[in-house]
């Protein structure tokens, strides 16, 4: 089974690099501090267990919107759109 997941953090710069390094493996990369995709339930934990092990969670913050599906979650961009799988070449 897959979940959907929208990851937001606020983290110290000094570990920006290192935090979407490790979210890239699985998630796609939406806007700063954004990533959302598909994962299975272990995938969320390693990503989860990865994330802890980098950051300094008396000064960063992570979010996760995790939702059973993509399907009935609609997103709307305004202004200008960063990210994505169009960006890579």
């Amino acid at each position: 089974m897959l979940v959907y997941v929208i990851l937001v953090y606020d983290v110290d710069v000094k570990r920006v690099a290192k935090v979407l390094k490790i979210a890239r493996r699985y998630l796609t990369w939406v806007q700063n501090s954004v990533l959302e995709g598909e994962l299975t339930p272990s995938q969320y934990f390693q990503l989860k267990n990865e994330l802890r092990r980098v950051a300094n969670l008396n000064e960063d913050s992570f979010i996760f919107y995790v939702m059973r599906t993509s399907r009935y979650s609609e997103r709307e961009i305004m202004g200008v759109q960063k990210g994505g799988w169009e960006t890579i070449l």
